[in-house]
């Protein structure tokens, strides 16, 4: 296989910004390409059709490397401003990448809301179980006696589970792999991308720098060794027993896949109701 095929996914990417400026053997850049991955792999999306938005946050910079019509918005605010270009532009496949802190601390009610409401938006969160950019404080998915920097004896709250949140606040896709897993990740997304609804993703991201250093884990391939070695295909999670789910084990692949009145299609159903015409 020459080059060029190698590595068609490079048209997807502003080559004049990178390298990255994410920490050596961060997992975002991982996540970055699995997202263009599925999207290459997606007969009727391209450059033209697809939008980025992001929120704030080291996941948040993928959108400025991503060779399509991007928004880097506001702290949290990624969904309200893809719920805007999506009720403004139906036409258009909606992409949030967003990070643990940003989408469930400060964003997190408009994360329920917006599953909720089943938005046709497709959302990856990046999950390094860390706020990596800005000095490495305890997030809302720091493990329980993960160190931070704000929880140096260990974070005490239990972590939420972002991919249950999504379940139960109404979402209509849910998954979640890992950097690890390059290609489940990609095939993953692909059918977020596919789903007419509200798609979350959770993937599961290293960060060797703020959290690997302070919860001693190594480098970062033994960071995804750690993945390889305690994510477990749902369907054999659900085949484990109770005692056998204790520890740091947990699953990964399709938790949700159903389809419900998507937010757009009802507004439109609405307007046509009452006699008008969508402008």
């Amino acid at each position: 296989m020459d080059d060029s095929i190698k590595r068609s996914y490079e048209k997807y990417f502003r080559l004049n910004r990178l390298p990255h400026l994410w920490c050596p053997g961060c997992g975002n850049g991982i996540a970055m390409k699995a997202i263009v991955m599925a999207i290459e792999k997606h007969p009727e999306l391209n450059k033209d059709n697809t939008v980025i938005i992001s929120g704030i946050g080291c996941s948040s910079r993928a959108s400025g490397y991503m060779d399509f019509d991007t928004l880097h918005t506001a702290h949290g605010r990624a969904l309200p401003f893809a719920t805007g270009i999506k009720m403004a532009r139906p036409d258009l496949k909606v992409i949030v990448i967003t990070g643990d802190g940003d989408c469930t601390a400060i964003g997190g009610n408009h994360f329920i809301h917006t599953c909720r409401r089943n938005h046709d938006l497709t959302v990856i969160l990046f999950n390094n179980n860390i706020y990596g950019m800005t000095g490495g404080q305890t997030s809302p998915m720091t493990p329980q006696g993960k160190k931070a920097t704000t929880t140096p004896y260990g974070s005490m709250a239990h972590p939420l589970d972002p991919s249950a949140l999504a379940k139960a606040a109404g979402a209509t896709y849910v998954a979640r792999s890992t950097a690890y897993h390059v290609k489940h990740l990609a095939d993953v997304i692909e059918q977020g991308l596919n789903n007419h609804g509200f798609a979350f993703v959770e993937a599961i991201v290293q960060c060797p720098t703020s959290y690997g250093r302070k919860n001693k884990m190594g480098s970062p391939a033994d960071m995804l060794a750690w993945m390889r070695d305690h994510a477990v295909m749902k369907a054999a999670w659900d085949k484990m027993s109770d005692e056998e789910k204790t520890g740091e084990k947990f699953p990964i692949g399709v938790f949700l896949d159903t389809r419900a009145a998507e937010y757009g299609d009802e507004y439109n159903k609405l307007i046509e109701r009452l006699g008008g015409a969508r402008s």
